[in-house]
């Protein structure tokens, strides 16, 4: 099975240093959209795993949430993309969990879901901590420079052999290219 996994903020769309909190501020990156049909239509699975502590701190609740998604899943449908299966982390980082990412919680989840090894699986992030959690489980770390991606670039660190792409699009392009 091919399967790429997706973070949202930062990744898909807009990011904000006061969280999104509603649908109205839910905004695509351009060509977001079209990289997710592209990779659907190239027969990948995406699955989406994002850390939203905004629930816990009381920011917005799970209706909110899931009305963000539904304009998240009504947009990609108009460019005939999908997202297969959806994960995230309501806990803050004082919570301790083991879903919010770097832990690799989440990321388990879903090759538990899917049924399948993480080994080489493409796994896109703005943030080091995004790529962190994949590392665990042999995902391959590929760093956007939207969202936060410039300054993760900029401060260093990012795991050995991380993908550096513009944006999800140029990503789209190289993981089609490489492993399709």
């Amino acid at each position: 099975m091919k399967l790429v996994i997706l973070d949202r903020d930062g990744v898909i769309n807009y990011d904000s240093a006061q969280f999104i909190k509603s649908p109205e501020e839910w905004i695509p990156i351009p060509g977001s959209l079209e990289a997710i049909a592209m990779l659907n239509q190239a027969g990948f699975r995406v699955a989406l795993a994002t850390n939203q502590s905004g629930i816990e701190r009381g920011l917005f609740d799970m209706a909110t949430l899931n009305a963000i998604h539904d304009k998240m899943h009504r947009s990609l449908a108009q460019f005939g993309g999908r997202i297969d299966a959806l994960f995230y982390c309501p806990h803050t980082a004082d919570s301790h969990c083991d879903c919010r990412k770097p832990k690799p919680g989440m990321l388990e989840e879903i090759a538990r879901r899917f049924g399948t090894d993480l080994e080489g699986v493409p796994s896109v992030g703005d943030s080091l901590r995004d790529l962190q959690a994949g590392l665990p489980l042999g995902a391959q770390p590929i760093l956007v420079r939207t969202g936060k991606g410039e300054r993760t670039l900029a401060e260093g660190g990012l795991p050995e052999g991380t993908w550096i792409c513009a944006d999800l699009m140029e990503a789209t392009h190289r993981i089609i290219d490489e492993m399709a």
